[in-house]
Order: structure tokens, then sequence, then C-alpha cells
């Protein structure tokens, strides 16, 4: 695929509108996109599509230009509540965004997660809308809403890229039987292919292949991206990403991390290190500084966006020049997408994943699974250790040193829960390494280390509590919350030996909670009193276990309540010797 065709927008079978015409010519869109030419004039004779083709190959438009089209030329005047013309759905709360301001023309309304639903409830109510644009979860809730005052299910002609099977096929039971439907996406799911199953009549398939690829095997990717891949151990990720980051001060670059905790600790970091550069964050917590940040750095001609998925899809940043991936995403279609920021529309575009030794298998899976294949890239020159620096920034400030704490800890849940779990293996992990990679000064508590010994990781000598908050009044809110904490006594508790406390709990939990569905399934005669008695045993453990009440009130209500008929082959609820 090149990044236009020789068709300009007046080839198109039927003529568009002069405003959308002006518009085009104004945004310097003088010919259309394969995927434009081939699906415009297919929704503009009442046909539904689905089409894949590589990011950044202009599917957008493919499917808001009809829209617009198909507006401008109704003949009644739409009202203001009755008639939701066009609807549009997505992943991601930024290409909302984004498409939000295409659509600014006409009433619209945008209606994402991290707002208040009643307000949205509101504004529709007050203003209406001809389009409506919203992330699943959000558009189902809505539809659901007739109890408010709110029917939105009156009409609805666009549906795109989901992989909400749940709410889609809730969104599409209320929409019209006759409608138009498209779906876009870069990578076909199998989650997908049902949603065309479900949604689409019999609509016409769309694949746009990259030029110069076999039909065979289509690359899922840019083809003047250029996809690089490196190995590298985990305490050295870091030097390394500051080495390249510092070689690559004049270009635009994505940085991708798996979860919000380390764009927040490594991004604080990058600022510190990479000096004379713009370093913008952006995660999926924040919910409304993400549309400045995101416009700020779109307005860049160099700098630094530490990230997470959240700007992974249907995103578009103009001259990105380098993708970096410092830890490969938990699925590998969403791979596909991080690298689609760059190389979008024919421009070329570069993008690198940082891979531990024991990943290096993921290479081959990309290449079989994405059809994506990776080069491997030379060696990273002129790498400095930073990491130092980064243990210097935790204590003096302890704002730093609890979010190296969080980074690592949510590193390796998101590890444990990766897609490919036969590659990305948590045993497999050198979790001393890793935490000379964090720059960590001691080790946090958590399941996954704990009975665990690690000679290789040397912990700093301070006495971390000691670490003062740089903000004045945290660091005074901390030293009350501890004053407070010495002079409030804690309760006696009864540990078994080499037991944790939560697993002895669990499990006496456990065996009552068996022990009544055993008697339930043989049809015991335990009668309703016993059964009452005994789910009032377990919520006192959940109480218990979640510090609403101390081990002397359990005791006291585990005793102190009405007795149990007592059976020849049942147990005795009410003994304490069951809690």
């Amino acid at each position: 695929m090149d990044n236009t065709t020789d068709s300009t927008w007046d080839s198109l079978p039927v003529k568009l509108n002069e405003g959308i015409l002006q518009t085009l010519e104004e945004l310097k869109f003088t010919h259309m996109t394969p995927v434009q030419s081939a699906c415009i004039p297919l929704f503009m004779s009442n046909k539904d599509v689905a089409a894949e083709a590589v990011t950044g190959s202009g599917k957008t438009l493919a499917f808001v230009i009809p829209i617009i089209e198909l507006l401008l030329k109704r003949e009644e005047k739409l009202k203001k509540m009755q008639e939701v013309e066009a609807g549009q759905s997505t992943t991601e709360s930024d290409l909302k965004q984004s498409v939000n301001v295409v659509f600014c023309c006409f009433r619209q309304i945008l209606l994402i997660g991290g707002t208040n639903p009643i307000e949205d409830v509101e504004k529709f109510k007050d203003q209406g809308a001809n389009i409506v644009i919203a992330t699943p979860g959000r558009l189902e809730d809505m539809f659901r809403r007739k109890a408010d005052g709110l029917d939105l299910a009156s009409a609805a002609d666009r549906l795109l890229d989901m992989g909400f099977e749940a709410s889609l096929n809730t969104i599409l039971s209320y929409l019209p039987k006759q409608r138009r439907t498209g779906l876009f996406s870069a990578t076909q799911t199998q989650e997908l292919e049902k949603l065309v199953r479900a949604g689409l009549r019999n609509p016409v398939r769309i694949t746009v292949k990259e030029k110069g690829v076999a039909a065979t095997a289509i690359q899922k990717t840019p083809a003047r991206l250029s996809n690089y891949y490196t190995i590298c151990k985990s305490e050295d990720k870091f030097n390394n990403l500051v080495a390249f980051l510092r070689q690559h001060k004049h270009e635009k670059q994505l940085v991708f991390f798996s979860t919000c905790a380390c764009v927040e600790y490594y991004g604080r970091a990058l600022e510190t290190l990479v000096k004379k550069v713009t370093v913008h964050c952006i995660h999926g917590k924040m919910k409304h500084k993400r549309n400045k940040i995101f416009a700020d750095f779109r307005a860049l001609k160099s700098g630094i966006l530490v990230c997470t998925d959240v700007m992974a899809r249907g995103i578009d940043i103009p001259d990105v020049n380098w993708v970096l991936q410092y830890d490969p995403p938990s699925s590998a279609s969403a791979f596909v997408h991080r690298c689609g920021r760059t190389a979008r529309i024919g421009n070329q575009g570069n993008a690198l994943v940082f891979l531990l030794p024991m990943e290096e298998t993921y290479v081959n899976f990309l290449s079989i699974n994405q059809k994506c294949p990776l080069q491997k890239m030379p060696p990273i020159g002129d790498v400095v250790d930073v990491l130092p620096k980064v243990k210097a920034m935790s204590l003096a400030d302890r704002a730093m040193f609890d979010r190296g704490m969080r980074a690592f800890v949510s590193y390796v849940q998101a590890y444990a829960k990766h897609e490919c779990s036969l590659i990305f293996r948590i045993k497999d992990l050198d979790f001393a390494s890793l935490a000379r990679g964090f720059a960590l000064l001691r080790l946090p508590k958590m399941p996954e280390l704990r009975g665990k010994t690690f000679p290789d990781f040397t912990e700093t000598t301070v006495d971390t509590e000691t670490i003062r908050y740089k903000d004045k009044n945290r660091e005074k809110q901390r030293r009350k919350m501890l004053q407070e904490k010495d002079k409030t006594p804690l309760p006696k508790k009864n540990f078994t030996k080499n037991k944790a406390w939560s697993k002895q709990k669990n499990k006496k939990e456990r065996r009552k909670k068996m022990s009544a569905k055993r008697k339930h399934d043989e049809g015991s005669d335990v009668d309703d009193e016993d059964m009452n008695e005994l789910l009032n045993d377990t919520r006192l453990l959940k109480k218990l276990k979640k510090g609403q009440i101390s081990e002397e009130d359990f005791e006291k209500q585990i005793t102190s309540g009405p007795k149990s008929k007592h059976k020849t082959d049942g147990p005795s609820h009410g003994s304490s010797d069951e809690a």
C-alpha cells in the first residue's frame, strides 16, 4: 500500500459536499488512501463494511466522510433529541477526542469514562445530539437510562472497532435493524470476527495490503516502518533506554511502559536524566489532564511522551520518529497498534522493543502470530550507569521512593498476567536484577517475594522510614499519622507457627464453605437455621480479615451468637474452633 492512490476526491461516484471538499483541501488531503478509495463508495451505496488496514492508513476519514455526507444530504432537518443519525464506538477515550474534533460542525456528544453519567444524561436531554461518539461501557449505560428520561436507541448508523463483546451485543440489541455499520481495525481478532457476524449484514470485506508483501503473509505494520528489538538484562534496561533517548534528543519519541505506576516513576526519572528535552507523561488514571498533555505533545517538534497503552490505538501524532516499547504489551495485537503511532500515511518511522534474554522467543512469536517481522538492533553505544542518580532521587524525596516501590509491584503483577504466558513467565524473572534495574533502595513486601532471599540485591543502609517528602504538607501529614499509629496499641493476634495469618483464615473459611456445599449436594438435613449461622460466621470472618472488627469482637460474636441445633452427624457451627 502506498500512502495515497491516484484517485482524487472528485473521482468518487457520488460528488461530495463542497464544504467537505474545501476542508480536505485545507488539510492538504488531495488524494484518497486505498482504504478510503475502497470504503467510501460502499458506505455511500448503503453497504456494511468490515475493513482491515494497517495503522496510519487513513481509516478514520474512510467512515467520517460518509457520516458527514449523509447528514448533510438529509432533506428533513434533524430533530434535537429524537434523531441520533450516527453512533460511533471505539476502545480508547483519546481516539474519541480526536474524532470529536472532526465532527465539530454537527451537534454531537462525547460519552467516555471518567465523567459523571448523570451529567451526560442532562447534557443530552438539554442539547441533544445528531452524532454520538462513545466508549462501549458508557454507551451501553446510556442506552439503559430510559428511567432517567433518556431514549438514545432511536437510531444509529455507524459502529466502529470495539473489542468489548458483551457490551457490543447489548448495544446492537438497541440499534435499529435498518442501519449501516462499519468496522475498521488494523488487526482482525477472533472477537472482532464475532462482531462482524453478529452486527453486520452481509458486509463487504476490505483488506488493504502493504505494497510488495505477499498475499499469503499480510504484514500488519506499515511497510515504511523499521521494526527493531534489542536484548538486555533487567539491570541494564533503563541505562540503555536513557542512552538511546540522549542520542535522539532532536526527535519525537513515544516510550511505552506496562503500568501507570511505571510511567509515573520512570517519567520523573527521565525528566531529570535527559536534559534539554520536554518530557510528558500520560496514562489511564489521568482522566482530566490527558487532553491538554496530548495536545501539548502533538504541537512539539521534538520531545518524549512516556505512556501506557492508553496511547496505543487510534491516536494520530504527527512526525513521531521512534516508538520505544520498554515493556512488551500484554497482548500481541497491542504491539502492532503501538508501532502504528509512527510511519503513518506513508511516512518513515522506527520502532524498538526492549527484551530480556529469556524473552527473545517473542520475536518469532510476533513474526508468526502478528505477521510483524523484527530485526535485531546493534548494541546501543555510550551507555552509562544512571541508576545511582535514580536512587539519589528516591533518598531525597519520599514521593519518588514510593513511586519506585509501586512501579516494581505493578510491573511484577502485569508480568504475571501477560497474554503470552509461555514466553513471559514470572518464574523466570531474576527479582534481584529486576530490583537493581528499578533502582530500588529496598525490596517491597509482596506475595511473589515471600520466603525468598536475594543475596545479589544489596539494600540501602539508610532507614527508609526516615526519608522525607519534599512536599512539606505531605510530610507533616505523614508524621501525624505515624504518631497516631504509635499511640494506638495493636490488637493481639494468635498466629499459627510458620503460616500466614491470612492463609489460616482463608483455609477455615474455605473449609466451612466446602462443608456446606457437600451437605447440600448430598441432600443433608442441615436446616435453614444452621445455614444462616454458617453464613453469619463467614461474614464475621470477612470483617475480621478487612480489619473492620478486632479478634476480641470476632470471638465474642462467634460464641455469643444463636446456637445451632446439634446434629449427630453434623458439626457444631457455633463453636469457636471453627473460627
